[in-house]
């Protein structure tokens, strides 16, 4: 009899265990998908060690919503909605499969220009308005220990990394800021003109950022499929300036909670 008791026992607590992790993964694959910002490439919209959930419902289902693109039964995207301009977007790379977060600036059918470090779409510019100064530490982030790239280079560790921030306009009215730390090439692009049935992205750390200004040949993203989006991203629920969550007294309390612009 005991025997007996300690199998259905262990059944049992089996079977919770499987329950739990086919609730998780559908409210994974359906609802909200965890994201932790790896990189400084959305500054200061984004910060390294952030946490957030991606709304997978705001753009419908592809087979990139299910954990490791396993739905390979949805062709294209089904109750697909349209994303905004503006929007802070996760999305699937569509050459290295890595999940990447930018900014969508592009729509099906958009020409995109960066002159003299100027967005400019369709021809408008998208107006840009000083904003001060971005200032952080010059130290290791996050759990890989990559360190800023800062405007005044050449700072000590421990000391302020400057960028100049402004707050740029998209047309139809997102405001959103944006951090500068030098003159590169990609301040003056050619013009981009985004395809049927794909998007354009950048980051918001302009100068720090891989995104649709490269090819995919040249190891950017360039232009990014629909079905490719995984979700969009609207408030930062945890943020941490150290190598591990675990070590509370690097949490940035201000930003528990903070709606993504």
């Amino acid at each position: 009899m005991a025997k007996r008791e300690k199998e259905g026992g262990i059944l049992e607590t089996v079977k919770t265990v499987v329950y739990a992790l086919v609730i998780a993964g559908l409210f994974r694959t359906l609802f909200f998908q965890p994201f932790w910002i790896p990189s400084g490439s959305m500054k200061d919209t984004l910060l390294v060690g952030d946490f957030l959930f991606v709304n997978k419902m705001a753009y419908g289902y592809s087979q990139y919503s299910c954990p490791f693109s396993m739905c390979t039964f949805i062709d294209g995207r089904w109750f697909g909605s349209e994303p905004d301009r503006g929007d802070v977007v996760v999305f699937r790379h569509p050459v290295t499969g890595s999940d990447f977060i930018k900014r969508l600036i592009g729509l099906p059918g958009d020409r995109i220009q960066v002159r003299d470090g100027v967005l400019y779409i369709n021809d408008e510019e998208a107006v840009q308005e000083e904003a001060g100064t971005f200032v952080e530490t010059f130290d290791k982030q996050g759990p890989v220990g990559n360190l800023p790239q800062c405007e005044n280079a050449g700072v000590a560790l421990g000391q302020d990394c400057l960028k100049s921030r402004y707050m740029e306009t998209l047309p139809g009215g997102t405001t959103h800021s944006i951090l500068n730390v030098r003159d590169s090439r990609l301040d003056d692009t050619p013009v981009y003109t985004v395809p049927e049935g794909h998007f354009f992205f950048m980051g918001d750390n302009r100068d720090n950022s891989t995104d649709s200004r490269v090819s995919q040949n040249a190891m950017g993203v360039g232009f990014v499929p629909f079905e490719n989006l995984v979700g969009r991203a609207d408030r930062v629920i945890f943020s941490s300036a150290g190598r591990s969550m675990l070590f509370f007294w690097t949490w940035r309390l201000d930003r528990f909670f903070e709606e993504i612009v």
